[in-house]
């Protein structure tokens, strides 16, 4: 389970351990290929002495074999997000050898770890030849970030298997973290995830001390005023705090934990900044796709607390409606992180709004960060890419690459020296999908996502199995049979999405009095029953905020949750991207996908090209009538898989072609 909260005081739900997905949708698709490809792809590279020096690291630092640190300190955590995915999927295959590869793993990090509790293979390594470094002396040295991916491990891990062995190495870390002095913690905060690992460590062990931890490490982050930054997001208390601001996954893991708090303890100052916050992010700051962080380096506008001073920003959440295309950032951790967040405030909450941005992720930014083939990357994930980009765009590359893609080409690799934490990240999410299909209350199952599978849940301790078909996204037509051993009363909620224009339940229409916080309740006495729902989708074409400079009378087409793209590999020879315009009164024409777009619809729309507009930076308009022409658009989902090109999710809006070609 990705979380435990069956037992917390204000968690409306829980997750559901007992969820498998089938059928040949986009998520039920991604998640086979992460457990028939992407984990293990990535294991062999992560146990690679000669690439990711993960695994190695654990056994230089245990005393194992000689050697040296090798990689970015982060790296001990990358290792324990790959050893959290493998463990899930394990569970689920015959072949035995992802379940030794952890399990000799588990051993090798309790082996590593010193008998006061610290374990961090970079300070431990140095320390093994000399060096003079202490723990948590360095506040980039990641020590807490990779301690909260351990204690997270650990509890799925012993969740999954029932093994301890992980459970005792982060008890023994979470000790280390109580006893450290105030000031040593609260400049080693950097990315905190173990703010969401300490609750959970509490939530499995129902230790106080735990949550405890959690109430300190909070209340050490933040209030530094002047000498705080935006980047780290520290300049105010966190209840004080009101809006999404700099390094986005350091900002997303914050308020993660921050709602792992809040559903444990009901702290309203907690709740009440949370709220402010996640208005701020999705009414202003948030891409169509579930893109987080638009901007790279640069210098934080509001930081700095008089008119001479500036700090720093980096992978950072800008200005509202600062939303570039081109140039966005949208590192992959950040929208996973966003996934993280939205849960927690939906497990809390029972509102679907936040269901509705985890399936924005789950169907756009998620599988756009996978290459098709299951072992290829991105780190960053921008709206559009051109041809001929006149300066660098900085990725996470390979310095011993002596001949990097040209600057304009993004693509997908293998590994990625500098920063390889996105992946495992992948990784995990993939392998934890049906943990974010369903929820489970008291006498009650919640539907978030529409995936076909099968869910095992109970109403008044009487045992009831939910099945889910469906052909969803290319259709909004779901069947959920329910079977309970014995007449029993209990609800099914099912999720209303934010986008639909109406949504029928046995072909009748949802009336607002059967709904709660976005989710039609069917509270009934069950047996032997079907439900029928059908959410009509049409394509869609979705305007931006007249603040978003960049999408000023541009449009992108979506449909259901589904953002689309244009490609290049789409277009015919000689025309670009910057040449096509879409009319208001577009006709758009759906079919099925095949081949690598199997299980999504494809969209035709009847567009325009307009005269080229290559020219010096000014030009004289040129009025050749614009020409008809009709055009694939393939889900963002999959850009990027058919050889490098153009794409762009944001195109120009005409009124009619008819009008144009006057």
């Amino acid at each position: 389970m990705l979380t435990d909260t069956g037992a917390s005081a204000h968690a409306r739900m829980t997750s559901v351990a007992a969820v498998s997905l089938a059928g040949d949708g986009p998520l039920a698709a991604l998640r086979h290929r992460a457990l028939e490809k992407t984990i293990p792809s990535m294991g062999a590279i992560m146990f690679d002495p000669a690439t990711a020096h993960a695994g190695e690291n654990f056994r230089v630092a245990a005393g194992d074999v000689p050697g040296e640190h090798n990689g970015p300190p982060f790296m001990d955590g990358d290792l324990y997000k790959w050893l959290e995915a493998a463990t899930v999927a394990a569970a689920e295959t015959e072949d035995p050898e992802p379940r030794s590869a952890v399990a000799e793993a588990a051993k090798v990090i309790a082996r590593a770890q010193r008998e006061d509790g610290y374990l961090h293979t970079k300070t431990q390594i140095a320390r093994r030849h000399g060096d003079d470094v202490e723990p948590l002396a360095i506040g980039t040295d990641f020590e807490t970030y990779n301690f909260g991916h351990l204690m997270t491990l650990a509890c799925v891990h012993h969740r999954v298997t029932g093994d301890d062995t992980l459970l005792a190495v982060a008890i023994r870390v979470a000790d280390f973290l109580a006893v450290q002095k105030p000031e040593r913690l609260a400049e080693c905060n950097v990315c905190p995830s173990h703010y969401m690992g300490v609750v959970e460590l509490y939530r499995i062990t129902g230790d106080r001390r735990h949550l405890e931890l959690a109430a300190t490490l909070l209340d050490l982050h933040g209030g530094k005023g002047g000498a705080g930054t935006d980047d780290n997001q520290d300049v105010l208390p966190v209840r004080d705090q009101r809006r999404a601001v700099g390094h986005s996954v350091r900002a997303n893991y914050l308020y993660a934990g921050m709602a792992d708090y809040a559903v444990e303890t009901g702290d309203t100052a907690v709740v009440a900044a949370l709220d402010s916050i996640w208005d701020d992010l999705v009414s202003s700051k948030l891409y169509v796709t579930g893109g987080c962080g638009a901007l790279y380096d640069g210098a934080s506008p509001d930081a700095g607390q008089d008119y001479y001073s500036v700090t720093k920003v980096h992978q950072s959440y800008g200005r509202p409606y600062q939303l570039p295309h081109t140039t966005a950032y949208n590192e992959s951790c950040a929208s996973l992180g966003l996934v993280f967040w939205a849960w927690r405030m939906l497990i809390r909450t029972g509102d679907a709004k936040y269901a509705d941005e985890i399936e924005r992720v789950l169907f756009n930014a998620l599988p756009a960060m996978v290459g098709y083939e299951g072992s290829t990357y991105f780190y960053v994930n921008p709206l559009r890419q051109v041809r001929g980009l006149t300066y660098p765009l900085r990725r996470p590359g390979d310095p011993r690459d002596v001949a990097p893609p040209p600057s304009d080409r993004r693509e997908r690799q293998e590994y990625m020296q500098a920063c390889f934490c996105c992946p495992p990240n992948i990784a995990r999410v993939m392998a934890e999908l049906p943990y974010y299909v369903y929820g489970q209350g008291r006498d009650e199952l919640w539907v978030h996502q529409f995936v076909s599978g099968e869910v095992r849940t109970s109403f008044g301790g009487v045992p009831v199995t939910v099945r889910q078909r469906t052909d969803f996204p290319v259709s909004g037509d779901i069947e959920l049979s329910v079977e309970a051993e014995r007449p029993v009363r209990g609800q099914l909620r099912i999720r209303v999405p934010g986008w639909a224009d109406r949504v029928e339940i046995d072909g009748s229409p949802v009336e607002p009095a059967a709904m709660d916080r976005g989710y039609v309740v069917l509270d009934r006495e069950w047996h032997r029953d079907a439900v029928t729902v059908r959410i009509p989708l049409r394509p869609r074409l979705l305007t931006a905020h007249h603040f978003v400079e960049e999408a000023t009378n541009q449009v992108c087409v979506v449909r259901g949750p589904v953002v689309y793209c244009l490609e290049s590999a789409d277009l015919p020879e000689g025309t670009g991207i910057e040449d096509v315009a879409i009319p208001q009164d577009a006709n758009i024409t759906v079919t099925p996908g095949g081949g690598m777009f199997a299980g999504h619809a494809l969209l035709h729309v009847a567009a325009a090209v307009l005269p080229s507009s290559q020219s010096p930076l000014y030009a004289e308009l040129d009025r050749t009538p614009a020409r008809a022409i009709d055009l694939q658009f393939v889900p963002y989902a999959l850009w990027a898989n058919r050889g490098h090109g153009e794409m762009t999710v944001w195109l120009p809006l005409i009124r009619t072609l008819e009008r144009s070609a006057v």
